[in-house]
């Protein structure tokens, strides 16, 4: 072991930070005062079911070579047995590719698809179909499928009660607000499932967890779990939800169940602040007691304490290693590192680093695992297979949270805005120098926050050569590329403290060679095309796929309308426009909706806006136009199931 190192610095410390993002430049629309949002439901609505077949939708494309094997099967067995496709059915939808002329199946294709509605009248023809291809290529708010598989979402834990999701990919300006969800009280910690469709958020003030349903951005439920819910985990088999409980005699652990959604055990485990771990197998739970100096193994099947192991002075952080199969412990007092097999349950393997100890965690691989120590700046590298801390390097002040990609550690610190990245291929040789490399994650350093998080602030994006980094203070999410000297550009927060970030990916993803896959839900009931793009080698496809309505629900068709509206409009100065929402089929208002969503945009600004409800279906905004022209408001529900619908455009223009 050595405590040497290679620093090789990218930028100062306190140099600039954000690239500017990209801005899709708008045409100016025609101007219009009164729509009635578009139903995706066709005239004819009986055509849409009697079109919609039992059983799974598979279709054969032959293109270029290729041999593309497309599958769409509901996720809910029941909806199976129903036959069908209905608005609202949760779906796999899965791209087998092949070389056609080996069967050999192809890799790294990156295919993208979309779900969009059926235009009257279209042509169905290969031209008519790569006109629609450029088009969704093309982006922008016009040319937004009503289901879009290469999408993912960005969702920031605040300081406040509530967390915003934003859409990196809608690029046309720097704020991408889809949806801010309104908690109980403020978050902290979260997990989200594999399938990607809940997100459980704990909230210590309200004594309770939320469950979020991530295709509405709504919250469920909130469930009743304990004294103060701090830490939040799934086991590997995702049958259990464990929320630590920090608070009296019920300091312990809450057990949730996912298929009953509500808590079914609570195991008291010990004193003092706890973290926990899993078995790979789904077994066996490890939850430290910092003030006992204990960790408690867990028998999951039972919900039964099997022993309280010891393992030094206050346990900071805990993992679990597959190759090793073994838990390993950090302990801040004692600045030792403990192991405990998964089968004796006992400490098998003590390390002995410095008093500090802080987050443990294991890179891909689970071989090498990388301790932070907060006291001494300072990052341990150890190997599982011999139980050794093998390296050791200086780092900036304050390290406290570490993120992985498949190549790189990235090292978070309270007291310095700078993230320093550990190449994974270079580390794990004993004795060796830890060659560092960094960037600035924002203005500000990581610590500056009201509220601190046990959750991440740094992410792997959708793709893995790209982290998002949460800086509280700048109110900003970082997209950092792999390479880059600096962050590409950053996500607004809207005003908020992002204190942790999460991505929600919907993207086709390949899940084994040559298979492609995304879950997704399906859009209101229509006559829909399933357009494919493959860019090399080119396939371009258009297939017909109905959604039939659910039975007994008549489609909802608000009416908006404008109201209030101003004679004449000045530049940087504050307006309120206001809008009526009616239901089409009787006149009633619809009132108290929480997610009317409200974009304005001209050429090159736009701006996002919650609209506040005033009482009879009345919802209201105040904009700033910044110069002169014509600006264009679009509305968007997704409680009434209500898309990006232009309602709205006017003239800013300076007195004469």
């Amino acid at each position: 072991m050595t405590n040497s190192y290679n620093r090789h610095r990218c930028l100062s410390h306190r140099s600039a930070v954000a690239l500017a993002a990209v801005i899709t430049v708008f045409c100016t629309l025609l101007f219009r005062f009164n729509v009635r949002a578009q139903s995706a439901v066709p005239s004819g609505a009986t055509t849409v079911a009697t079109l919609n077949k039992p059983g799974p939708f598979v279709k054969r494309i032959e293109q270029g070579g290729l041999t593309v094997d497309l599958q769409i099967n509901q996720s809910d067995p029941k909806q199976q047995q129903a036959g069908g496709f209905r608005e609202g059915d949760d779906v796999t939808v899965s791209f087998q590719i092949r070389d056609s002329a080996t069967g050999n199946p192809l890799s790294g294709l990156n295919p993208a698809a979309w779900l969009t509605l059926a235009r009257k009248g279209e042509q169905a023809n290969s031209k008519a179909c790569a006109e629609r291809v450029q088009t969704l290529l093309g982006g922008g708010l016009l040319a937004r499928a009503e289901l879009d598989l290469n999408i993912y979402h960005v969702l920031a834990l605040n300081a406040d009660p509530t967390i915003t999701v934003v859409d990196p990919l809608f690029g046309y300006g720097n704020t991408k607000l889809l949806a801010l969800i309104q908690l109980k009280s403020p978050g902290e910690d979260w997990v989200i499932t594999s399938g990607q469709d809940r997100l459980f958020v704990s909230m210590p003030d309200a004594n309770q967890l939320a469950v979020i349903d991530t295709s509405t951005w709504s919250v469920a439920a909130n469930i009743d779990v304990g004294s103060r819910p701090t830490r939040v985990a799934l086991q590997p088999d995702e049958a259990y939800l464990w929320v630590i409980c920090e608070e009296n005699v019920e300091s312990g652990v809450a057990v949730v169940s996912l298929r009953e959604m509500k808590t079914i055990a609570r195991l008291p485990t010990g004193r003092g602040h706890h973290e926990i771990a899993f078995s790979d197998d789904s077994r066996l739970a490890f939850v430290t007691n910092q003030d006992d100096d204990t960790v408690s193994v867990i028998d999951v099947r039972k919900l039964s304490r099997i022993r309280n192991v010891s393992v030094g002075s206050r346990p900071a952080s805990i993992a679990f290693s597959k190759l090793a199969q073994a838990v390993y412990v950090s302990n801040t007092d004692s600045g030792t590192i403990n192991v405990i097999s998964s089968t004796k349950h006992e400490v098998i393997a003590r390390m002995k680093a410095e008093p500090g100890l802080g987050q443990i965690k294991f890179a891909p691989g689970d071989r090498l695992g990388f301790v932070v120590n907060t006291a001494t700046n300072a990052v341990y590298i150890l190997d599982s297979a011999l139980n050794r801390i093998v390296q050791k390097a200086e780092v900036e002040e304050g390290p406290d949270q570490l993120a992985f990609t498949s190549k790189l550690a990235y090292v978070r610190h309270r007291g310095s805005e700078i993230v320093l990245m550990i190449p994974l291929k270079e580390v794990g040789k004993e004795g060796k120098p830890v060659p560092v490399v960094d960037f600035p994650g924002g203005q500000n350093p990581f610590g500056k926050t009201t509220r601190p998080s046990l959750a991440d602030s740094i992410t792997p994006a959708a793709e893995d050569s790209a982290v998002l980094v949460a800086n509280p203070a700048d109110k900003a999410i970082y997209y950092y590329q792999e390479g880059m000297a600096a962050p590409m550009g950053n996500f607004s927060n809207y005003g908020r403290e992002p204190r942790a970030v999460l991505i929600v990916d919907r993207s086709l993803r390949e899940r084994n060679p040559g298979s492609y896959s995304s879950v997704a839900r399906l859009p209101q009931a229509g006559l829909y095309k399933i357009v494919m793009f493959i860019k090399s080698p080119r396939i371009v496809s258009c297939l017909d796929f109905s959604v039939a309505p659910v039975p007994g629900r008549a489609a909802l068709t608000p009416d908006i309308e404008p109201v209030a509206l101003l004679n004449i409009i000045e530049p940087g100065r504050q307006i309120k426009i206001s809008f009526r929402i009616t239901d089409s089929r009787n006149g009633k208002p619809i009132t108290d909706l929480k997610d009317v969503l409200a974009l304005t945009y001209a050429v090159v600004w736009q701006d996002r806006s919650l609209l506040e409800h005033e009482g009879e279906g009345i919802y209201s905004l105040t904009v700033t136009p910044p110069e002169p022209g014509f600006y264009n408001v679009y509305l968007s529900c997704p409680s009434i199931r209500l898309p990006h619908a232009k309602v709205f455009t006017f003239e800013a223009k300076s007195k004469k």
